[in-house]
């Protein structure tokens, strides 16, 4: 099979982009696999297929693997690269569009210089809704980690996170907690894993371990998850700078009830295509 592709990157998260607007492109868990891998394929942390609408009130619907071949339901960095690809690929003209997900409805835009922003939609913080298999919402949850309690912020935005704040980043056991927290019994549908450390009230540095993908440079659901942990917390004023080991993402969020806006930028690497395995 002989699949056609774009090569895209919001601040070194990577993604190979497929259209399948015209035709449907249907890819087995182990060629994601193949496509993904930094050796013998094209190498990403995900693929985004670009679909029709579902809906009457969507312009397109938006699908996301991960590395290790599975769906999930949302991808923040992605987001900014889906309305990049398909306004530059003359599939829309609006600059600004609405997109059906896994996790709902995601608005992203083009901004006159060049960044993208995207409502991310309204956090979400109701464990079973998560999920996450506790009893009840609390503010701040301890979770075991081996010998270890770590405090965690858990929400949704459209995928499930758990945040913790750590003095360094650059010295948090993301390697070592990484895996632990992904997998952890209390996440059934497993989670990404964020280390954030406070700089001031306007500014965060992240690292994500991210669920079936391992670490990356960036990610954009867990900017937002970072900030708005942050900010429920008392850390963090409401228009906050993530910066991440790939750049830095603006997030604003004016509290509950309201949704995520995320900023940053999406490009363009290559075009190619590669012959997969049946």
């Amino acid at each position: 099979m002989r699949l056609e592709f774009t090569k895209m990157q919001g601040l070194g998260n990577d993604f190979v982009v497929v259209d399948a607007t015209k035709s449907p492109v249907v890819l087995t868990p182990a060629q994601l696999r193949f496509i993904a891998d930094r050796h013998f394929g094209v190498g990403c942390d995900q693929l985004l297929m670009v679909e029709p609408a579902r809906s009457a009130d969507t312009d397109f619907y938006y699908r996301i693997f991960n590395a290790d071949g599975g769906e999930v339901e949302q991808c923040g960095n992605g987001a900014r690269c889906f309305v990049r690809y398909v306004h530059g690929r003359g599939l829309t003209k609006k600059t600004a569009i609405r997109v059906g997900t896994l996790a709902g409805v995601i608005e992203p835009r083009l901004e006159a210089d060049g960044q993208v922003t995207v409502d991310m939609g309204v956090p979400e913080f109701e464990p079973a809704k998560i999920p996450f298999a506790v009893p009840a919402r609390q503010s701040l949850y301890d979770l075991a980690i081996e010998k270890n309690i770590i405090k965690i912020n858990v929400l949704s935005m459209g995928n499930p996170h758990a945040m913790q704040v750590v003095a360094d980043v650059d010295a948090a056991p993301v390697a070592a907690q990484g895996p632990l927290i992904e997998a952890h019994p209390l996440f059934p549908q497993r989670v990404n894993a964020g280390f954030m450390q406070v700089v001031d009230r306007e500014r965060i540095r992240l690292r994500v371990y991210e669920r079936g993908a391992g670490e990356t440079l960036a990610c954009g659901t867990g900017a937002c998850a970072a900030a708005v942990a942050g900010i429920e917390r008392g850390l963090l004023d409401a228009r906050v700078t993530v910066s991440t080991r790939g750049g830095d993402l603006v997030i604003v969020w004016s509290g509950a009830g309201r949704p995520v806006l995320m900023t940053g930028p999406a490009e363009t690497v290559f075009d190619g295509a590669i012959e997969l395995p049946d």
